[in-house]
């Protein structure tokens, strides 16, 4: 018998934040985050030890999914940022970045753990009650009966992935047409309980992004049809098109029966039983007027055949992915048998065409209320494109939580400087109540505040990569970016026009303070003032949902981990 080893004891680290490697890890993988950051983020290509797939990109869906984290106190960071990100597929650099800059500032402070999220909660809480309120300065309303703030969210989103490599024709164009397709999956007839469609993207790579569009309907890819003849389609007398949708295979070669033994009885042959009862259930499609006949797995030729000769088209190999969409487009329920087939289980389409795209040949099925749409979109090569899919993912996500909530924050760095104006006023105005509330004194307060506006500041700061200097102005609280060699001391109205956000412009005697990131800033003693314009041709937005939560997740996350006594690992 061979020697088992005796197991050793779990490893303790305690105040796992005060070890040297885990502060390196966290400085690097802050450094990362914030490389990648906005606009002009700098691209990272990501793929394992032994080659394979290489993933360019900015993307945090992308990079922390691939990103290998050892420790477990980053590990809960992590964690934290792809759940936030699942739910609202945006802000989620905004959120790891701001979560790293918490937890750095914080920790570095003189101030008891305990002491420092009372403080943060409280601070927290100023923030979210301030957003949500009427006299925030940082938000806009979002009208949907102009489509021009909806433009702008959507232009945000993709302006800010640079791995998609889009030039501004290029942008504008896929900014019309995701708006066109998110418009496509609204109802038309609004319910009680009204639930928005599905936008399906179809593929198409190595063709220009200008030849992408947006078609109402589904498309289903079919490389064996047909272009040159014109489809003959059965039709009902109300001139629709009756259809029928298989969520079982319809290949007849058995393979759906469950365990158990079959009993064959001499001289039948099961391959010809099925076929018989498949080319039966092809006959029942015909007395009922079926005309489009579309399967989730495959249809077996002979029954492809009988289908076609009675005028039915069928459609095969559709795929899971395509079973809702097709269903709630067309009414039908898919059937899960061969041998039971109701009449109740029909669909119906308002017509059936060929498209063809590229060398991709596609059955168009056309609804007669459009609900679900397909977005055709086209990029140079398969990084871009991956890149693409994803942003477009996002900003279909960005408009249907905009649809709950019609808001929008102003992007560029802007809610968050102005946010940290805002927190800085605040805190130097609190009753000496609020202080025993929380159980710390004034001195412990001001240090934990100002290390949360500077990581807000830093935030805004990472979308400069080219090393200008940054500033913020002292009336709006806005961020506003100086292109790179000028001195420090130049006349700063010589040299900015707009803020980051766009909504301001150097029309006004701004007066300007330099963000001084990890130094602090002076506190500014006026409240931010709102914007007096805030609508204009060319925004930066940001998702409020998103970004709200963002903001939460990020300061709860560095909470939890600077209340991390122990790391406990199991060493067998």
């Amino acid at each position: 018998m061979s020697r088992l080893e005796a197991k050793k004891p779990p490893l303790f680290i305690s105040e796992p934040l005060t070890k040297d490697a885990v502060s390196q890890s966290l400085c690097l993988l802050s450094g990362i985050l914030k490389s990648c950051y906005g606009p002009a983020g700098r691209l990272k290509q990501l793929h394992n030890g032994v080659g394979g797939y290489v993933c360019t990109t900015s993307q945090s869906s992308a990079i922390l999914s691939r990103l290998s984290v050892s420790h477990p106190a980053l590990r809960v960071l992590t964690a934290s940022v792809q759940n936030h990100v699942s739910r609202f597929s945006d802000c989620g650099l905004f959120t790891a970045i701001l979560c790293c800059s918490l937890i750095e500032n914080f920790k570095s402070l003189n101030v008891a753990s305990c002491t420092v999220i009372k403080i943060s909660q409280h601070l927290l809480s100023l923030c979210t009650d301030y957003l949500k309120s009427e006299a925030c300065g940082c938000r806009v309303s979002v009208d949907f009966s102009s489509v021009k703030t909806l433009l702008c969210l959507v232009r945000s989103v993709l302006t800010s992935k640079p791995a998609c490599m889009l030039n501004k024709p290029e942008v504008d164009h896929l900014t019309t047409l995701i708006l066109r397709a998110f418009m496509f999956t609204v109802p038309c007839h609004v319910e009680t309980n009204a639930v928005l469609g599905k936008c399906i993207i179809v593929p198409v790579k190595g063709r220009r992004v200008m030849d992408s569009t947006v078609l109402p309907g589904l498309l289903i890819e079919t490389p064996e049809i047909q272009l040159a003849k014109p489809l003959t389609v059965k039709r009902t007398c109300s001139n629709m098109i009756k259809m029928a949708l298989f969520c079982v295979s319809m290949s007849g070669d058995c393979s759906n029966s469950e365990e158990g033994t079959i009993t064959v009885h001499h001289g039948i042959s099961l391959e010809m039983s099925e076929l018989n009862q498949l080319l039966n259930v092809g006959k029942q499609l015909v007395n009922d007027e079926v005309g489009l006949v579309v399967c989730q797995k495959v249809i077996h030729p002979s029954l492809k055949q009988y289908l076609k000769e009675n005028h039915v088209i069928a459609v095969d190999r559709a795929g899971l992915s395509l079973m809702e969409p097709l269903s709630r487009m067309t009414g039908s329920k898919p059937i899960a048998s061969t041998h039971s087939l109701s009449p109740s289980c029909y669909g119906s389409l308002k017509d059936v065409r060929v498209e063809s795209f590229a060398s991709k040949h596609f059955v168009h099925l056309i609804p007669k209320d459009t609900v679900v749409c397909s977005l055709i979109l086209c990029n140079r090569n398969e990084t871009a494109w991956d890149e693409l899919k994803r942003a477009c993912e996002t900003a279909e996500h960005v408009l249907q939580l905009t649809v709950k909530e019609p808001l929008a924050l102003l992007g560029g760095g802007c809610t968050e400087t102005h946010l940290a104006s805002y927190i800085r006023h605040k805190s130097c105005n609190l009753s000496t109540s609020s202080f025993k509330d929380m159980d710390c004194s004034q001195t412990q307060y001001q240090l934990v505040a100002d290390g949360f506006c500077r990581a807000l500041e830093s935030v805004a700061c990472s979308l400069n990569h080219d090393g200008g200097e940054i500033l913020t102005d002292m009336v709006y609280g806005h961020c506003w970016f100086v292109p790179s060699g000028f001195p420090s001391v130049s006349n700063w109205s010589d040299l900015v026009s707009k803020c980051g956000c766009g909504i301001n412009g150097n029309t006004e005697n701004l007066s300007w303070r330099l963000l001084q990131g990890q130094f602090g800033s002076p506190i500014i003693q006026g409240c931010p003032e709102e914007p007096s314009v805030k609508v204009a041709d060319s925004l930066t937005l940001d998702c409020f949902a998103a970004k709200c939560s963002g903001l939460q997740v990020a300061l709860e996350t560095a909470n939890l981990v600077l209340d991390l006594a122990y790391v406990i690992e199991d060493q067998n």
